[in-house]
């Protein structure tokens, strides 16, 4: 019935219009019957599908919260409302856009196409949604306009805000974003207030200002919600508020005013939908399908990797990471803070190899180290804190570059506000020109950007293993804040935190569940030989030793064609199988209770032979990782049955026999 009456509105508005126009009706009865007409536009509703026709995005004029001609949109999914009528628009520093809007135009299309990254969670992605474009204009002085673009994917809906170039808004001066999210229930929620909180699992009701996001919600035992942003570049980062205190509807909330000159586009804030947390991770291409194509004509350079943290800051200490990297495939080398002085003194430069004494005694020659380690085929990375890439950026880059140096770790950037979100991708496209690849730390959560520059390799924004998570919390981040896109974890492994929170097993799950195209692995642990650390560069620092089953991470990549999600509950376990080329990775993380989880072999090719290594935690095993290896043959039909410990894990390699 709404939509029959729609289109009847649709219909009979412009007929009414007409007729009112030409009849010679009295004064007193013109305006009555325009306000007629401008009813019935503002309550035609238009309503957007996705293209399997499960989700709709419908957008309408209507009169809300006492305003009239307020831009509101609402989602359904598969009959049932999933996102009730909320409002849209901004509270400018010279007056509103949030209401008076009168529709003058709306266009539709769609679009349907496949793209390769660089690099990902998958090789090829596609990119199907169905789009509406509405132009709105306020009927009151200065007639504002805004466009909106909505789009409606099978994943989930979008969608963004354009400020076109006119006369009466040369500049925009944004106070406030009002886009609200108002939901139908008091969902559960994992609600985390900063990138590297801890999550707290609790009724959309008692969601405080300042969440973060994506925020992952519970609609339905088959029903999961994701709420975030795509495409934030030059704009204010946006968390989310309680509409009101206690309600179940959310705003969105910049971390400062918004300047800008039109044309202008805002980014998108999306709503994900899918049946279970597992396919939410599946679908978070989304994201990426937001941001625009690569912008880097030749990529060659971009080269994902395994990653060994280098703690001595010595020449020799270099060089033994450098062995060991080329020994056990990992890829690159990172010395981090401390080669260049002081990292907090605005005082110490980056051109320099300056060893901060209370670090390392030194002597450090890192020109030495780079020339070893690409006689080796290893890549050298460098720390440099916010400070020093502040105040020499222009200088810095190029001549890494001219050193040899593969990439650079930002470290604890500023993040938040247009300003310093503007400066940051900046720094990622100045590293681009300089063919450096990027690891940003600390609270800084991505958005999708490394599809347009995929030198931005991976990211923090994740309370990773240097702050001792339970595994119940890292299995709510991997369901939660991997929605967003890599996350370097700095994967320990010899560390005592290992024993106290989990197994070794689980560690080495985690190089497959949570991906990062540079995984570092061994943060607190140094090879073997390699001189002594005197510095406080944090953990044991433990010798790495020749346990068997560091095969795993000598062979894992860190990059893949597929994924696929078999199990997994948010804070209790998960199960993740990913291919590369022709070979499988599976990793299975536990939290809480003692589990034993069928993994169904069909995703491998009918009538293929395989041979599956798999690592499981066992007490028994007589090394200081008690970890067992075991090796069989298996097919497509094989079901293999995961077993894990209360807080354990396992890592598992399939790989077809003839590549054995």
């Amino acid at each position: 019935m709404d939509t029959i009456a729609n289109r009847l509105k649709t219909a009979v508005a412009p007929q009414i219009e007409r007729i009112v126009m030409k009849c010679p009706l009295p004064l007193l009865i013109l305006p009555v019957a325009l306000a007629c007409v401008e009813t019935l536009r503002a309550e035609t509703r238009h309503q957007l599908q996705s293209p399997n026709g499960e989700l709709a995005v419908a957008f309408t004029l209507a009169d809300m919260d006492g305003e009239a001609g307020s831009p509101v949109y609402r989602v359904d999914y598969r009959g049932r409302t999933i996102v009730e009528n909320s409002r849209l628009g901004f509270d400018l520093a010279d007056g509103s856009l949030r209401s008076g809007f009168v529709l003058a135009d709306n266009q539709e299309r769609r679009h349907d196409s496949t793209w390769q990254p660089v690099y990902g969670e998958r090789s090829t992605v596609r990119d199907r949604y169905h789009e509406a474009t509405y132009l709105l204009r306020q009927s009151a002085p200065p007639h504002r306009v805004v466009r909106l673009v909505m789009r409606a994917y099978d994943e989930g809906i979008a969608f963004c805000y354009e400020f076109p170039r006119q006369t009466s808004m040369q500049k925009i001066r944004i106070a406030a974003e009002r886009t609200e999210f108002r939901f139908p229930a008091d969902h559960t929620a994992w609600a985390v207030y900063s990138a590297q909180g801890k999550y707290e699992e609790v009724p959309l009701s008692e969601i405080r200002a300042g969440c973060e996001r994506p925020l992952v919600l519970r609609a339905a035992d088959d029903l999961y919600l994701a709420v975030g942003e795509a495409r934030l570049v030059d704009y204010a980062r946006m968390k989310l508020a309680p509409l009101r205190p206690g309600s179940t509807n959310l705003v969105s909330q910049l971390s400062s005013e918004v300047e800008a000159e039109p044309p202008y586009r805002t980014p998108w804030r999306f709503v994900m939908v899918g049946e279970s947390p597992g396919e939410l991770l599946e679908n978070n291409f989304l994201v990426l399908n937001l941001n625009d194509p690569c912008a880097i004509e030749d990529t060659s350079w971009i080269k994902p990797g395994k990653v060994i943290r280098e703690v001595t800051l010595t020449t020799a200490g270099g060089k033994a990471c450098v062995d060991f990297a080329a020994a056990s495939g990992l890829q690159y080398v990172e010395f981090d803070a401390g080669w260049y002085g002081h990292e907090y003194s605005d005082e110490s430069d980056a051109t320099t190899v300056s060893v901060d004494p209370k670090r390392s005694p030194g002597p450090l020659d890192l020109e030495e180290v780079i020339r070893y380690a690409e006689s080796r085929d290893i890549g050298i990375i460098v720390y440099v804190n916010r400070r020093a890439l502040e105040r020499q950026l222009d200088e810095i880059l190029p001549l890494y570059r001219k050193w040899g140096i593969k990439g650079v770790k930002y470290g604890f950037v500023n993040v938040g506000s247009q300003q310093w979100t503007t400066w940051l991708h900046h720094a990622v496209r100045k590293a681009a020109e300089n063919r450096l690849m990027v690891d940003v730390h600390d609270e800084y959560r991505p958005t999708g950007y490394s599809r347009t520059y995929p030198n931005l390799m991976t990211q923090e924004g994740i309370a990773g293993d240097e702050t001792s998570p339970t595994n119940r919390l890292t299995l709510t981040i991997l369901f939660t804040r991997m929605l967003a896109g890599a996350a370097d974890n700095t994967i320990c492994y010899y560390d005592p935190r290992v024993d106290k929170n989990a197994t070794h097993a689980y560690q080495l799950a985690k190089a497959v569940c949570l991906y990062s195209p540079w995984q570092f692995l061994f943060w607190y642990d140094r090879p073997s030989p390699s001189p002594p650390k005197t510095g406080g560069a944090g953990g044991s620092l433990r010798t790495i030793g020749d346990e068997p089953e560091l095969e795993f991470f000598a062979k894992v990549p860190t990059v893949w064609d597929e994924t696929r999600v078999i199990h997994g509950r948010i804070g209790q376990y998960a199960v993740i199988a990913r291919r590369h080329g022709r070979q499988w990775y599976v990793g299975a993380m536990n939290a809480g209770e003692e589990r034993a989880l069928p993994l169904p072999l069909l995703f491998l090719e009918p009538g293929c032979r395989y041979t599956v290594d798999i690592y499981t935690d066992d007490p028994s095993v007589a090394t200081r990782t008690q970890v067992r290896i075991q090796r069989r043959p298996v097919e497509a039909k094989t079901v293999l049955e995961v077993t894990m410990s209360p807080q354990g894990g396992q890592a598992i390699r399939i790989a077809p026999t003839e590549e054995e």
